[in-house]
């Protein structure tokens, strides 16, 4: 198991969480999310390697933008 955690900027409410946390779902291997928009975190745990690339592209699918914490 892996885990990272993002800065997600631009969130502010609960449907800006599952906007972000539906998005990074659908990527292959990951099992676990964590979404905040009180704090603008998000939390990735991943059953292998997680791609950076492919959850900030993730996250701006869903409006937002993110970066490696």
């Amino acid at each position: 198991m892996a885990t990272a955690t993002y800065t997600v900027t631009g969130m502010t409410c609960a449907h800006c969480e599952m906007s972000v946390r539906e998005e990074v779902e659908e990527l292959a291997g990951v099992v676990g999310v964590e979404v905040n928009a009180g704090d603008g975190t998000l939390v990735v745990t991943s059953a292998g390697e997680i791609d950076d690339e492919l959850v900030v592209g993730a996250v701006a699918e869903a409006g937002y933008s993110a970066s490696r914490a």
